[in-house]
């Protein structure tokens, strides 16, 4: 752990199941941790799936935090939420899923290795998590090119897809 809290942005996204109370638990559960406190959560949204066309559309929306745990410790503890609410890694890439977690940025810290790749390598390209992330950090800058995340939104294509459903925190009780 860092005695200095760092700014980190996670994604959230669900596509199986009540996917609405599925990102609230994920958020519930993050926000469970003495070390990580959540201070801004973006709208969430309905987005088609990457990958096979046949998949359940995703609900996607993003979070900031400040933790004092490492990239590495905070890796974990999403990798724990996931597992605890029915996430279950096979290795394929594009299938549907009850809940996934990514840690998009980290502060400054960039490390591309088998076990961490901060920044998301594939965040720059893909609108359901510009969107998001925009929203609640758009003057954030990506480590690796320094480029601000609301001139990445609008270089990226497919945000037309994106509907907003409302905002993360405030559903009516299903």
């Amino acid at each position: 752990m860092s005695s200095e809290p760092e700014t980190a942005y996670i994604a959230l996204g669900a596509n199986l199941g009540d996917r609405l109370a599925t990102l609230r638990e994920a958020l519930r559960r993050l926000a469970a941790y003495p070390e990580i406190a959540v201070f801004a959560a973006s709208s969430v949204y309905d987005t088609a799936p990457v990958g096979p066309p046949d998949q359940p559309r995703y609900f996607n929306a993003m979070v900031a935090v400040r933790t004092t745990l490492s990239p590495r410790q905070l890796l974990a503890a999403l990798l724990s939420i996931e597992r605890a609410l029915g996430r279950a890694r096979d290795g394929s890439r594009w299938t549907a899923r009850t809940i996934d977690l990514d840690l998009v940025l980290f502060g400054e810290f960039i490390e591309s290795s088998a076990d961490l790749a901060v920044p998301h390598p594939r965040f720059r390209e893909r609108a359901f998590v510009l969107l998001p992330l925009a929203e609640i950090a758009a003057d954030a800058r990506d480590p690796v090119t320094g480029e601000r995340v609301d001139s990445l939104l609008r270089a990226c294509p497919g945000r037309s897809d994106a509907v907003r459903v409302g905002p993360l925190g405030e559903f009516p009780a299903a």
